[in-house]
This record gives structure tokens, sequence and C-alpha cells, in this order.
């Protein structure tokens, strides 16, 4: 089990505290001399700093798949994933989600080294793809740093 630990900003210009979990697949595909394709399950509880309206909260699980690159101090990745979110409110500051159900799409970037830590950044994107209107969508760019234990 790893612990994640997150900060950033959303589009709405909210500060964005997350706290994860990941499990990871204890798989890898396409293994070469030039990297490796691997994966973790991501488990969060995002706390959402208001600005203008109240504070937001949010708990989420993605699946991730992550593409190593090869190396030996430094191995740098890049990752990708789809899950699901709830959100404790529909809104975030001038942006309504519609509802409390949210996907969760993420696209990121990281470094791997020691043993077992990761420092990175990425984009999460929110929206509930239409089910209901309105369907406003938030991102989140964050910095992340992760432990294994």
């Amino acid at each position: 089990m790893d612990v994640t630990l997150g900060v950033g900003q959303s589009s709405e210009s909210e500060m964005v505290y997350r706290l994860g979990l990941q499990w990871d697949f204890q798989r890898s595909w396409w293994e070469t001399s030039t990297g490796r394709l691997t994966g973790y399950w991501d488990t969060a509880y995002s706390y959402w700093q208001g600005d203008q309206t109240s504070s937001n909260h949010s708990l989420s699980l993605s699946p991730v798949f992550v593409y190593e690159f090869a190396g030996e101090r430094f191995r740098p990745y890049i990752e990708a994933g789809i899950g699901v979110a709830a959100f404790a409110d529909t809104e975030i500051e001038d942006r309504d989600l519609g509802s409390s159900f949210q996907f969760e799409d993420r696209l990121g970037l990281g470094v791997r080294f020691g043993a077992d830590q990761d420092l990175g950044l990425r984009v999460i994107h929110y929206s509930n793809a239409g089910l209901k209107n309105p369907n406003d969508g938030v991102e989140v760019y964050s910095l992340y740093y992760r432990m294994g234990f």
C-alpha cells in the first residue's frame, strides 16, 4: 500500500488537498529495455477549499495505468486513468456539477526515486459525462508526493 499527498488548484481557483491510498496491480505488461506498463488502484479523499462558496469534499476510486521508463536511480513515468467520484455538494464556486456522482479522468507525469517514492504533476477532470444537466465540470492541477509502505 502507498500513500499520496497532493496539493493543487482547481480551474475555479479553489485550493484542493488530496490524501490517497494506492494498491499496485501486481502485474506488468510489455516489459522491454525501454520500460513497462503497470498500474494501481487509487482511492482518495479531497478537500476543496472554497473562496466564494462553502468548501466541498469528495471521495474517489480509479484504476490508473502507468508507463514507467527504465532507469536505475530515477524512473520517469506517465499515467492515465478514469474512475468515479462522489461529491458532498454539487456546486464548486461558480460551477454546477449537476450531480454528486462524477467521473474522474486523469493524466499525469512523474519520477520514481529511492525506495518507493514518487514526485509528480497531475491534471484531473471531473464531469458527469452529460448524465445530468447542468454538467459544468471542473479541473484540478496538482503536485503530489507518493510514498510506499
